[in-house]
């Protein structure tokens, strides 16, 4: 049983780790915010246009998003074992396997950007600036990647404060950037991706100052080790196809809702905008098991693994309860923020109450989750979001077919969250993801 001692050391390091990758996450989606409200003044073409491109770029970054969870698990295992120049170097190699893909990325980039924006539905008046979004946009790759990874090096060292500030900064002189060049330089849409450009330049410099001083420091080489990036690849792989799952998972969700009315995926919309920043409250767990769970693994210590990873399941349960009375209780403080149509307003203040009640369980789901890929647990997690998948897809496709509304749809997402859910604890509770030592053998 563990110990009121054991236990608020436990609060402590989540707290430590939590609390800054919280607004590191948040961080981001509030500049966004500014940044569309900056185009938005320029016309509507223009806003549909950058709306299409960020879908674009968003799809992006979580597809690569791997580069920031096996980089932690990776570095936080290896300082568990009290080896940090392999720590660093481990960091050094994803940073290299990210310069690598994204020399790909940006060339498809480069060359697919008018068939992706009209493949999300480009009007011929917004088209042009999705285009010139996109391929400005991909100057700025490198960086983007890089970011990534070596977000996961500090996470993985425990470090969340780093990046916490680098977002700060990184999104603060993006805003400033986007001002300038937009209005003051008159450069419009095109300004935008510039600012966003330089600004993710500077992060990645930024970053990349911190990861050399620790090499040099830690007596770690920075040339790329094609071994070392190959067993990077390998670690992704898996948590690609879980991504992608996942992302199919909305893609469905979204595709469903639009074919039960323009009102029904205007709300559904608003609440799946309410449940992705509520998601990052919980994430925040989850980075913090990441980085907790490679390090107590590394140091071969399987009863402080267990111990945390029940105390972490305990933090997420009693914030997805919080967040399920807040998301109820505050209703009629937010939801008129959103939309004047009452319609709207009354599909989404009903499809709020299951939203609110699959809270606990996305604390669970988002804390075990990320104390699998702590664990290096991969492939596991990628045939767990297939096989939900699989479950979700054909039960949402049969409500618009059985003539089942909205609530029906978000029935069938919480479904999807009890289906995550369960594969999860049962992996969880097998112990088979418990394997000791610097490298996940």
């Amino acid at each position: 049983m563990t110990t009121a001692p054991t236990r608020r050391r436990h609060d402590r390091e989540i707290l430590a780790l939590a609390v800054p990758a919280f607004g590191a996450l948040v961080a981001e989606p509030l500049f966004l915010m500014a940044d569309s409200a900056i185009i938005g003044h320029l016309g509507t073409a223009q806003l549909a246009g950058l709306g299409i491109a960020s879908a674009v770029l968003t799809t992006a970054a979580a597809t690569f998003v791997f580069l920031a969870y096996a980089t932690t698990a990776a570095v936080s295992r290896r300082i568990g074992a009290g080896d940090r120049r392999a720590a660093v170097q481990q960091g050094i190699d994803g940073i290299w396997l990210a310069l690598l893909l994204s020399a790909g990325v940006a060339a498809l980039m480069l060359l697919l950007a008018p068939w992706a924006a009209r493949a999300l539905g480009a009007s011929p008046t917004a088209l042009p600036y999705a285009v010139g979004y996109l391929r400005i946009s991909a100057l700025g790759i490198p960086a983007m990647l890089l970011v990534l990874a070596a977000t996961g090096v500090l996470r993985g060292f425990q470090d969340t404060r780093t990046p916490l500030l680098v977002a700060i900064g990184g999104f603060t002189l993006n805003l400033l950037l986007n001002l300038g060049l937009v209005y003051g330089a008159g450069l419009g849409v095109a300004g935008s991706a510039w600012g966003t450009v330089l600004a993710q330049t500077a992060m990645a410099a930024a970053y990349l100052a911190v990861v050399v001083r620790g090499a040099r420091r830690e007596g770690a080489r920075l040339a790329p080790d094609p071994a070392g990036i190959r067993a990077c690849a390998r670690a992704g792989g898996p948590l690609v196809v879980r991504t992608m799952s996942l992302r199919g998972i909305l893609l469905v969700a979204t595709a469903v809702a639009a074919r039960l009315g323009d009102t029904a995926v205007a709300a559904h919309q608003i609440a799946m905008t309410l449940w992705g920043f509520l998601a990052f409250a919980l994430d925040a767990i989850a980075i913090a098991g990441q980085a907790i769970i490679g390090r107590y693994l590394g140091a071969g210590d399987i009863p402080g693994t267990r111990a945390a990873t029940r105390r972490m399941v305990e933090w997420g349960l009693g914030a997805g309860l919080l967040l399920g009375l807040l998301l109820v209780l505050a209703r009629p403080l937010y939801v008129p923020l959103f939309t004047p149509d009452p319609q709207v307003r009354q599909q989404l203040s009903d499809i709020l109450l299951l939203a609110a009640l699959a809270q606990p369980v996305g604390g669970v789901v988002f804390v075990l989750d990320g104390v699998l890929m702590g664990a290096g647990d991969g492939p596991y997690l990628a045939w767990a979001m297939l096989a939900t998948l699989a479950v979700f897809a054909p039960v949402a496709w049969a409500v618009p077919a059985l003539g089942g509304g909205l609530m029906a749809l978000w029935w069938a997402w919480n479904l999807f969250m009890l289906v995550r859910a369960a594969f999860l604890a049962v992996r969880a509770r097998s112990g088979h993801w418990l394997v000791p030592g610097a490298v996940r053998a």
